[in-house]
């Protein structure tokens, strides 16, 4: 069978390459184009595009690069075409998504969405378009299935979180030889895992160093985004107790006694890692009062949502300063309240449904469209 499929960041280059590992098991004759990044590369097929020239930030960036992102959605129908799959894979990315799944369905090319697009949080009438474009969605949050099924009589394949499977198939870390290459000496590591893209990392960088001075017992790592190359962090190396580790994240997390993390995937990242946390988000202000009149949420860290309640603090737009970092900060390094989160993070977990999503949509995609 032929594949499309249309990942638009690192964290959907991340689980599509996860997915077309398991649709190779269950399909050795699968073909793949698609767009995406190095880890869907390293699993075979041909690279359209890289995220890196997809990634667009907000609101207002996103109007910004309108004639950019118009320019790739046509290149990608034609594309599509030329191509000819059996089905097209969509994963997350919905600005972008969205718009072709419409068109796919026009040409009678079977549709799957994998990680459904945050409509519960935010433009909720995209449901009827889903309704129309979708063939199959595969929701990876267990209040999602709820969502669509009982709220939008639209049925969905819950399949479990995909953090699991990236997390438990990575390799043991020698953590003494990872010290080691990375010039790291024995005081208990802080993470730092600004985002993954030039103005979000710009952003939240420049305040997340500002306190490191004061807490001199601690060394600092930032988690170098696989989007951005290491001489994009060099100005913010300045200070002693900083350094830059690219393309580890993982490796970072699992020797992390606490972490400074950017709202996003990355929060349920530090959380599956166990690590206590804070999160912090500040856009730019025309974004950030646009997305306040739109989105309802009462939290906006995946770990919160799941859970429902406030489990890691959330430093968000003009919060998210100094003073108030390194409060939150040293809360964290507290055993009474790191305990707690522990307790919490466990439960997270469960929640999440278990190892085994990207099998599962694998499998689910084979038997529909192969039936």
């Amino acid at each position: 069978m032929k594949y499309y499929l249309i990942a638009g960041e690192a964290s959907g280059d991340l689980h599509a390459s996860n997915l077309m590992k398991a649709l190779k098991k269950e399909d050795s004759n699968a073909e793949f184009r698609f767009w995406g990044g190095d880890l869907m590369t390293a699993q075979g097929g041909t690279l359209v595009k890289h995220y890196r020239e997809l990634a667009f930030m907000g609101f207002a960036e996103v109007l910004m690069n309108l004639r950019t992102i118009l320019k790739n959605i046509s290149f990608c129908k034609k594309d599509i075409l030329e191509f000819q799959p059996d089905a097209i894979i969509f994963i997350d990315y919905p600005g972008f998504n969205m718009r072709i799944a419409e068109w796919a369905k026009k040409q009678s090319i079977p549709t799957h969405y994998y990680i459904s697009p945050q409509i519960w949080a935010w433009k909720e009438n995209r449901i009827k378009k889903i309704k129309r474009d979708v063939d199959e969605m595969y929701v990876i949050l267990p209040f999602e299935e709820k969502f669509y099924t009982e709220k939008h009589d639209f049925k969905v394949h819950f399949v479990g979180h995909p953090l699991l499977d990236a997390i438990e198939a990575r390799p043991s870390l020698d953590i003494q030889q990872f010290k080691k290459n990375h010039n790291l000496d024995e005081r208990p590591v802080i993470a730092l895992l600004p985002g993954s893209r030039k103005q979000e990392i710009e952003k939240m960088l420049e305040v997340m160093l500002s306190i490191t001075s004061d807490f001199k017992e601690y060394q600092f790592v930032i988690a170098g985004a696989p989007s951005q190359d290491r001489e994009f962090y060099q100005h913010f190396l300045k200070k002693s107790n900083i350094s830059l580790v690219m393309n580890e994240t993982y490796d970072v997390l699992s020797l992390a006694h606490a972490a400074l993390v950017t709202s996003g995937t990355a929060t349920l990242e530090t959380a599956l890692f166990k690590v206590p946390e804070v999160v912090c988000y500040k856009g730019s202000t025309i974004s950030y009062h646009i997305a306040k009149r739109i989105i309802n949420l009462d939290y906006i860290s995946l770990v919160n949502l799941i859970m429902d309640r406030e489990v890691v603090k959330e430093l968000i737009q003009h919060d998210f300063q100094a003073k108030n970092l390194k409060i939150e900060l040293e809360k964290i390094l507290q055993p009474a309240v790191r305990e707690k989160i522990f307790h919490e993070y466990f439960e997270l977990e469960q929640k999440l449904g278990g190892a085994g999503a990207s099998a599962k949509t694998a499998q689910l995609i084979y038997q529909k469209i192969s039936s």
